[in-house]
C-alpha cells in the first residue's frame, strides 16, 4: 500500500474488512466471527477492526446490509427492465435458482436474518431494506393494474425467501415448479393476464 495516502489506505483496509466479514459470516456463522479471525482473513492487524468500525458487531452489520442492498438493487433493476412485473418477478425467481441454501450468499442472508432476531438495530435496518424492496414491487404491480399489489408483493417476497430456504433442504426444488403459480399471483388484469 506504499505510495497511497492515509485516506486511500483507510479505504482499502475498510474494503478488505467488509469483504472478509461477508465471507466469514457465511462460512462460520455470525456469532463465530471474531476480531482476530476477521483481521487475519483481511490481512490486517486486529486493532484496525476497531479503528475503522465502532465494534465487531457494527462491522458485521455494515457488511451484511451492504451486500443485501446491492443484491436487492440488482433485483429491482431486473424488475424495472422487464416488459411486465410478472415477467420481472419470474426472472428474479429463476435468478434465485443459482442459490442452493448452503452457498455463501444464501448463508450470509440466513445468518443475517438470525442475527436480526437478537439485534434490534440490525432488525430495523434490515426491515427498512425489505420495506423498500416491497415498495418497489408494489409500485410496479400498481402501475400494471394489479388488483391487490401490496398483497401480491408480500406474497412474492415470502415465496422468494422460502424458496431459498427450502432449496437447502430439497435440492430438486426449482424455479420451474413455482413459476406458473407465481405468475398467476402477479399477473395484472390490465394486461389480460390475471385470472
Amino acid at each position: 500500500m506504499s505510495g497511497q495516502t492515509n485516506t486511500e489506505r483507510g479505504r482499502v483496509v475498510r474494503a478488505r474488512l467488509l469483504a472478509a466479514a461477508r465471507e466469514l459470516i457465511g462460512e462460520l456463522g455470525w456469532s463465530a466471527v471474531s476480531t482476530r479471525v476477521l483481521a487475519e482473513r483481511a490481512g490486517v492487524r486486529p486493532g484496525l477492526v476497531h479503528y475503522h468500525f465502532e465494534s465487531l458487531q457494527a462491522l458485521l452489520c455494515h457488511a451484511a446490509l451492504e451486500e443485501m442492498r446491492q443484491m436487492l438493487d440488482r433485483t429491482i433493476a431486473v424488475l424495472t427492465s422487464a416488459i411486465s412485473p410478472a415477467d420481472g418477478i419470474e426472472t428474479m425467481l429463476f435468478d434465485l435458482d443459482q442459490y442452493n441454501g448452503s452457498d455463501p450468499p444464501s448463508l450470509l442472508f440466513i445468518e443475517t436474518y438470525l442475527a436480526a432476531t437478537r439485534d434490534r438495530e440490525l432488525r430495523q435496518r434490515m426491515s427498512a431494506l425489505v420495506a423498500d424492496f416491497r415498495g418497489s414491487l408494489t409500485d410496479a404491480l400498481t402501475r400494471a393494474g394489479h388488483p391487490s399489489p401490496q398483497g401480491a408483493a408480500s406474497a412474492v417476497m415470502a415465496v422468494f425467501d422460502g424458496f431459498v430456504l427450502h432449496k437447502g433442504l430439497d435440492p430438486d426444488l426449482s424455479a420451474a415448479h413455482i413459476a406458473p403459480l407465481l405468475r398467476q399471483i402477479t399477473a395484472s388484469e390490465e394486461n389480460g393476464e390475471h385470472r
